[in-house]
């Protein structure tokens, strides 16, 4: 394209070059203060803004997306309360991102192996100058040795160019080999995605265990208030025949203000019962993931346990199963293999890379000098390269370097090793806690019947006049404690259960794929 002295105009200053210095001016003068001192609270700027934001709830969709419909009517059992904390819980979903973040991460990887290209443009406008003397030349006989006849500078001038430029270009750049640095990046992080997803499943294990042990703890908080009211029952069954004796003049006053004293001590630990039923009430809907104020109907504890569950099998044989399957050391041992990609990695930095690199482009070029009409024209322009770069000194980091992976490999092996005995202990503890609590569910079973029939007898004895209070007092006591013990002792076996089973890695392990039966 021609352009001719007509065409030329004035140059003027765009009105978005102004626009961005007054944005400039206006960024360097805000405010981004800290607090003026350490004494006293500080306001800080645009903090109200913030407040109502979170007043005005306006979450992103992806918050409140997965938030499930509770059934106030409904009344959900241990099944149905951890499918809702699946769903529902944020660490679930905090998991679920991360595990994405680290598949996205592989990609990143695997992006490595393709070209990388670049497509540019570029127009504009530039005035310059080029100086020039003024040159004259000696009026003398010229040299006969060859040189140039002497001049002299009597003074000088300059050429105005202005040139006009557009430009189009792409570029290509692509890493033909590397000596197993790619491969190893790539394999690092395909460990880094293992080790995100089997930690996803290690939340849905520890949320699983969280809800199991908060819908036991609120069962037995729910026997403890039955356990009270028992007692306060009793309590006033010992009152009512302390008020029938005083009647007959066959106890003192005393006798019938301590009976009436227990019982109103009785009415305080149901109260109290009350109480600690609705902080685990609260506990179990904080473990699921849903707001405190949700009305939730929660089923009770079931009769029996299932004692046979898990004791079938050896205490070793669940070590072994432990040490193959629990998510925690899947991830320790995927993070050893990081580590020895990262080695790799760092040793195919001392071989060369060879690199093709290629581009073309279209320029157009349109220059005046002095005034003059413009000329010029358009070419096309191309070129390929193949480049070779090798690594001959590099101050020894490359050596240190490896001795820092190398370094992180040994670390990762002993935290494996480590984590490997933690898990043992584990098993072997609460192995012995679930034994311990089958055991123990047997004695508190006899006591209780003991305790309650030494109650009946002692109680009927006192109302005979064959017995004293304090007998009474002593043998309620003993019943209201072996009441809670038989309920305690049940609530260990669920936990304890469940604590195995966490432990083994069996608590919400995903199912292995179905096998497809070929066609015939």
């Amino acid at each position: 394209m021609k352009y001719t002295k007509s065409s030329r105009r004035t140059l003027r200053v765009p009105v978005s070059l102004i626009g961005q210095v007054f944005l400039a001016i206006s960024v360097a003068q805000a405010r981004n203060d800290a607090p003026p001192s350490s004494d006293k609270a500080w306001l800080p700027p645009k903090l109200s803004d913030y407040e109502n934001q979170l007043a005005g709830q306006r979450f992103h969709e992806a918050e409140t997306g997965s938030r499930v419909s509770i059934n106030p009517r409904k009344t959900y059992n241990l099944a149905e309360l951890i499918d809702i904390a699946q769903r529902s819980n944020p660490e679930t979903r905090v998991a679920w991102e991360r595990a994405r973040q680290a598949a996205a991460a592989v990609g990143l990887t695997e992006s490595a192996y393709y070209p990388y290209l670049v497509a540019a443009a570029a127009g504009g406008y530039d005035r310059a100058f080029i100086p020039f003397p003024t040159l004259r030349v000696k009026q003398q006989t010229p040299p006969t040795n060859g040189n140039l006849p002497n001049v002299e500078i009597v003074g000088g001038g300059t050429l105005i160019t202005e040139s006009l430029l557009a430009r189009a270009e792409l570029n290509a750049k692509w890493l033909l080999l590397d000596f197993g640095e790619r491969k190893a990046t790539r394999a690092a992080a395909r460990e880094q995605l293992m080790m995100a997803n089997v930690g996803f499943n290690g939340t849905h294990q520890k949320i699983v265990f969280d809800v199991t042990d908060r819908f036991y703890q609120l069962g037995n908080a729910r026997q403890k208030v039955m356990v009270t009211q028992s007692a306060l029952d009793a309590a006033k069954t010992v009152e009512q025949a302390a008020q029938a004796r005083f009647d007959n003049g066959l106890a003192t006053k005393p006798e019938l203000l301590q009976a009436q004293q227990q019982s109103a001590q009785s009415n305080f630990d149901v109260q109290a019962s009350l109480g600690t039923e609705s902080d685990a009430r609260v506990a179990l809907i904080e473990s699921i993931g849903l707001l405190p104020t949700v009305s939730l109907k929660v089923a009770d504890l079931p009769e029996q346990s299932d004692r046979g569950r898990q004791t079938a099998d050896s205490v070793d044989g669940l070590i072994t199963k432990a040490l193959s399957q629990r998510p925690d050391l899947v991830a320790k041992l995927a993070n050893v293999l990081a580590k020895e990609q990262g080695i790799l990695k760092i040793r195919a930095e001392y071989y060369p890379k060879v690199t093709l690199d290629a581009h073309v482009s279209e320029t157009e070029l349109d220059v005046s000098v002095a005034k003059s009409d413009y000329f010029g024209g358009a070419r096309p322009t191309f070129g390929a390269f193949l480049a070779m770069n090798v690594p001959i000194f590099d101050g020894f980091a490359r050596r240190y370097k490896l001795d820092m992976a190398e370094a992180e490999l040994h670390q990762a092996e002993n935290e494996l090793a480590g984590a490997r005995d933690s898990a043992a202990r584990e098993v072997w503890k609460a192995h012995t806690g679930y034994r311990t609590a089958l055991k123990k569910q047997d004695a508190a079973e006899k006591l209780l019947t003991a305790s309650k029939s030494a109650f009946d007898a002692v109680l009927e004895s006192y109302k005979q006049g064959l017995s004293t209070y304090p007998e009474v007092v002593s043998t309620e006591r003993n019943l209201t404690a072996a009441l809670a013990t038989s309920h305690d002792t049940q609530s260990a076996i669920y936990t304890s259960q469940a604590a195995l089973a966490l432990s083994v890695g069996d608590l919400a392990r995903p199912a292995p794929p179905v096998a497809r039966q070929p066609r015939r």
